[in-house]
């Protein structure tokens, strides 16, 4: 399959750090690096392409406001920043945007608003409404509420949430770098770019490593991590250089990136859902004979169950993986936990007269199970 254009999409999600917005020097504002950005989406939209911006920035824009430079962060430190950052800005966006006729208008979420089903589809549809008035949303992780338990991290993986939640079949993520390498190139000459990646596998997870001094703060891994959930949601996702102006633009004419093409079923949108979870409560491992059945659509059956961790209840998400420990799959268990390590490896008309009750004959039914590319 030949690489994706970002001038075909309808519509795309839209990645910037920190390290692009705000100066990392002064602490301020890069005004016509934001001017020009502005100017990128507004010439997507003149082409009917929907573009929503996940925005990181607001705890950088505060720090040296609140003497806060030099040191490690407390959260509460990082809440109180965020907090006075995120006015800034939400202001900074709305009037570089309103220069184009575009209106900016923000939304702050936290996992929780894209794991809950009730919050994901109250945000999906305050996003569409955005879309559909013509405005451009505005997101960050709301950083003045969350804890350290309960975080996304980094805004890599929230775009690509939010890529998910309003069906999006773009993500692009702006760094400073200008794609996928097969090693660190600031430290191997040999090091290869690669610009169309397929699956997102083992052997492309082990190239995002940790990332050296200077690379943007979520580093490869987490746009790797970015890349599962972006392309098991139907999207494709680009990992493209932000540092000069216009970087859109530059894309747009087939600028130098990393393309990551989106699976070919991308499913209903409660299976997109699914799929695009950042937090499982458990794992299933399973055998050879029950990968087999899975990729042929079957569903998880006890009878192929191997072993069962972690404190689920019914209708909490798990992790599927095969004999290898790779992940299968996700989905929503039938059974709680403990009722599922009771009924392992059993057959399915055996469930009623160990429990007491039959709730299903799968563990985890078809409908309800999201697959990964083999």
């Amino acid at each position: 399959m030949s690489a994706p254009s970002l001038s075909d999409a309808q519509r795309v999600v839209v990645k910037i750090g920190s390290a692009l917005l705000v100066d990392p020097d002064t602490a301020t504002l890069r005004e016509d690096w934001l001017a020009s950005v502005c100017a990128d989406i507004a010439a997507l939209r003149s082409r009917g392409t929907a573009v929503v911006v996940v925005s990181s920035g607001a705890i950088a824009l505060a720090r040296r406001q609140l003497g806060l430079v030099g040191a490690r962060l407390r959260l509460d430190q990082k809440q109180a920043a965020a907090s006075i950052g995120q006015i800034r800005l939400a202001s900074a966006w709305s009037t570089a945007l309103q220069a184009h006729g575009l209106i900016a208008g923000q939304l702050l979420l936290t996992p929780e608003d894209t794991e809950d089903r009730g919050r994901h589809l109250n945000a999906r549809a305050t996003l569409n409404t955005l879309l559909s008035l013509g405005g451009v949303p505005v997101i960050n992780e709301n950083d003045a509420i969350a804890t350290t338990e309960m975080r996304f991290g980094d805004n890599d993986r929230l775009a690509a949430r939010v890529a998910q939640m309003i069906g999006a079949d773009q993500l692009v993520l702006l760094s400073d770098i200008d794609g996928l390498y097969t090693a660190d190139p600031r430290r191997d000459p040999d090091a290869a770019h690669l610009p169309l990646i397929d699956t997102v596998d083992a052997r492309i997870m082990a190239m995002g490593g940790a990332p050296p001094a200077g690379y943007s703060s979520g580093g490869m891994h987490t746009k790797l991590l970015a890349a599962q959930i972006a392309t098991r949601s139907g999207a494709h996702m680009a990992i493209a250089s932000g540092l000069s102006p216009h970087p859109l633009r530059a894309l747009s004419e087939g600028g130098r990136c990393s393309w990551f093409l989106a699976q070919t079923d991308t499913g209903s949108a409660r299976k997109r859902w699914i799929g695009a979870h950042v937090s499982v409560r458990g794992t299933v491992w399973i055998d050879a004979g029950a990968v087999t059945a899975l990729r042929r659509g079957g569903s998880l059956l006890p009878a192929g169950v191997v072993s069962v961790e972690g404190r689920f209840e019914r209708g909490d998400l798990v992790s599927v993986r095969g004999p290898d420990n790779e992940e299968i799959a996700r989905g929503l268990s039938e059974y709680g936990a403990q009722d599922a390590e009771r009924i392992l490896g059993l057959h399915s008309d055996e469930i009623a007269t160990i429990l007491g009750f039959a709730g299903g004959d799968a563990l985890i039914h078809r409908d309800d199970l999201v697959l990964h590319t083999a």
